[in-house]
């Protein structure tokens, strides 16, 4: 036996499982497929606008900025407006999204954007979130070409641009949406869930951001 086949053999025992067991089988099928939800804290749970201001007012609560846009076309020059003003170079990296890729990136002329994924030499990533939960402050993001895992972890300030109808107040929602958008057996390969900048304090106590990832997080919600 291979040591998989070890640690499976004694999770199975502990289980009192056999393998092929069906109705085993069965019963995860059925929990995949109907994906029961669980509590859903009520702090979410509020009209459009005060769920959007309670999402912002978490980010912020974690050292994030936030800034909100009624026009998605304003993006591409607000953001170089954030660059300057925060003494970052005018370049960026991002993906194939849609969203940003249909922007009139021309009309900031001073910014050079570079699609495609991060490669570690790059500042400041821009990405598209595909949702955000309102009672954490948290964005989640779907990996893929259109927008790559690299550009969420690799430049020193990752900006994320997200959709003000994807805000929900709750975890349950946005992954329900997930598997409506995907459909069976097509889920992203990655599903990254961001609460803030990347911070750590595991050494005396002192708090450290980019300690794993981005030293800075901007989030432009749009609409």
């Amino acid at each position: 036996m291979s040591s998989r086949d070890t640690i499976l053999a004694t999770i199975r025992r502990s289980l009192d499982a056999t393998p092929g067991d069906r109705t085993r089988a069965a019963t995860v099928a059925s929990r995949l497929a109907d994906a029961p939800s669980g509590i859903i804290p009520a702090r979410g749970q509020l009209p459009d606008d005060k769920r959007i201001k309670l999402f912002a007012k978490m980010l912020e609560d974690v050292s994030a900025t936030v800034e909100r846009l009624s026009d998605v076309n304003d993006l591409p020059g607000r953001l170089a407006e954030f660059l300057k003003g925060h003494n970052l170079p005018p370049q960026i990296v991002r993906g194939e999204d849609e969203m940003l890729s249909t922007l009139p990136w021309k009309n900031a002329k001073t910014l050079e954007v570079k699609v495609g994924r991060a490669d570690g030499t790059e500042m400041v990533g821009l990405s598209r979130a595909f949702g955000g939960v309102a009672e954490t402050g948290t964005l989640m993001l779907a990996s893929g070409p259109a927008n790559p895992t690299s550009v969420n972890f690799l430049p020193e300030v990752h900006v994320v641009a997200i959709r003000a109808e994807d805000i929900a107040g709750d975890y349950e929602s946005v992954f329900a949406r997930l598997r409506e958008t995907y459909g069976t057996g097509n889920m992203p390969r990655t599903f990254n869930l961001i609460t803030g900048a990347s911070r750590s304090a595991d050494i005396e106590q002192t708090l450290l951001l980019g300690a794993h990832g981005p030293r800075r997080l901007h989030v432009m919600i749009v609409g």
